[in-house]
């Protein structure tokens, strides 16, 4: 009877408890879904009032036209994200989303500089129909020569950014190995085989020991993104080519772009190591899964550094491949001696690079964490969504091992 009793009220309580938690989910839904949509009608309105409402009396047809333009930018555009980077995954609905997202994005960060620039005018009693009018054509004309380079700089092969490393623990054999880094590639909705081919070039022509690819290959599965990808089979490297998977993979078929890169020749770092040897000298080159692998709930992913560097010399100098910066803590903390990471894209599009360094210890370049730790952040060799790239140029980087 008392074992009866005692499991009654526990019963009870469960019951309770999951009856609680489904409205406290819902609320909590609810309040981000607001708190989204909060921020797109802020995206678009503020541009709209710089630009044909806030004290330039524009004429009627004017003000009609930009209002139509912006409202349907606002009304659109929820319903193209859902249809490109939803379940149907629709490369034109992506396409389109991603471009307003860029374009709404520099309109309302000049259109804050333009407003603020304004009220000092009106302060100083300089205001009036004319300066609303000289400020808002000026954002359009920032903007649009920002949006006219920033595409030119997402869609060229990026440059090739040289950096050398001082790692003490590095043997004199391996001074002046030279590591290739490639990042956040996103091959998506945007066909860029040809943008590829033309990173497998400029990668060859940098005669590398080690390519390494830290993660975020692609957004779409290997059979989508397949064309775009096939050119990283031709990258040569004397020592190693190894990958490691970024939080995007775990979108869109994780394990499938891990057996996509090793059809393709490379060594997946899924929580493993190889070794690479010279002059009798070795580097122990480890990576883990993406820090989102384990919520992805694919089994047999998470970021396990242990499991990563199992079986190796203590005493042999260790480089990293983690996606995100922010796993340089781990690193730091188990004396790696070099990370090599992405995922921040240098921000992208300024200043959206604010943004990220609070997600991020570094946004990009070379950084020191610890005794004995460094990492090295790429801004990216391609872009993700927007097709935009502003003052966050992508790069291909060559990093120049160096004994201690």
């Amino acid at each position: 009877m008392s074992t009866d009793a005692s499991a009654e009220p526990r019963s009870v309580r469960e019951d309770g408890s999951e009856a609680a938690a489904a409205p406290r989910a819902s609320l909590r839904r609810r309040l981000g879904g607001g708190v989204v949509f909060l921020v797109l009608v802020l995206l678009f309105a503020l541009p709209w009032g710089t630009l044909f409402a806030m004290g330039v009396h524009w004429p009627l047809p004017v003000f009609v036209a930009g209002t139509v333009v912006f409202a349907v930018g606002l009304v659109s555009f929820p319903f193209l994200m859902v249809a490109g980077h939803g379940r149907r995954r629709i490369d034109r609905a992506s396409r389109i989303a991603d471009s307003t997202l860029g374009i709404v994005w520099v309109l309302f960060t000049w259109s804050v500089l333009g407003d603020l620039a304004h009220l000092i005018l009106v302060a100083l009693g300089m205001g009036g129909v004319g300066q609303a009018r000289i400020i808002a054509v000026a954002v359009v004309v920032v903007a649009t020569t920002l949006l006219a380079w920033g595409h030119f700089e997402a869609m060229r092969v990026p440059r090739v950014k040289q950096v050398e490393v001082t790692l003490p623990r590095l043997g004199a054999g391996l001074d002046g190995t030279r590591v290739v880094v490639l990042a956040d590639t996103h091959y998506g909705p945007i066909d860029r085989a040809r943008w590829s081919a033309g990173v497998t070039e400029a990668v060859n022509a940098l005669d590398a020991d080690v390519v390494l690819h830290a993660g975020d290959i692609a957004d779409g599965t290997p059979t989508q993104r397949r064309e775009q990808s096939a050119p990283l089979g031709s990258i040569r490297a004397r020592l190693a080519k190894v990958y490691v998977t970024g939080n995007h993979e775990y979108f869109s078929e994780a394990q499938g772009w891990l057996d996509r890169m090793t059809e393709l020749g490379w060594e997946s770092l899924h929580n493993r190591h190889v070794i690479v040897e010279r002059g009798g000298d070795r580097l122990v080159l480890a990576g883990v899964d993406d820090v989102t692998a384990e919520s992805s709930g694919l089994a047999g992913h998470r970021a396990n550094l242990l499991g990563a560097l199992a079986g190796t010399d203590q005493d042999q100098p260790v480089l990293l491949v983690a996606h995100q910066p922010k796993y340089v803590a781990q690193a730091a903390a188990a004396g790696i001696d070099l990370q090599v990471s992405g995922h921040t894209h240098g921000g992208q599009i300024w200043p959206f690079n604010f943004l990220v360094r609070v997600d991020q210890p570094v946004v990009s370049g070379l950084s020191r964490h610890g005794e004995r730790t460094q990492l090295y952040t790429s801004r990216g060799t391609g872009f993700w969504g927007p097709p935009f790239r502003v003052f966050a140029p992508s790069e291909i980087t060559l990093l120049t091992l160096r004994a201690g």
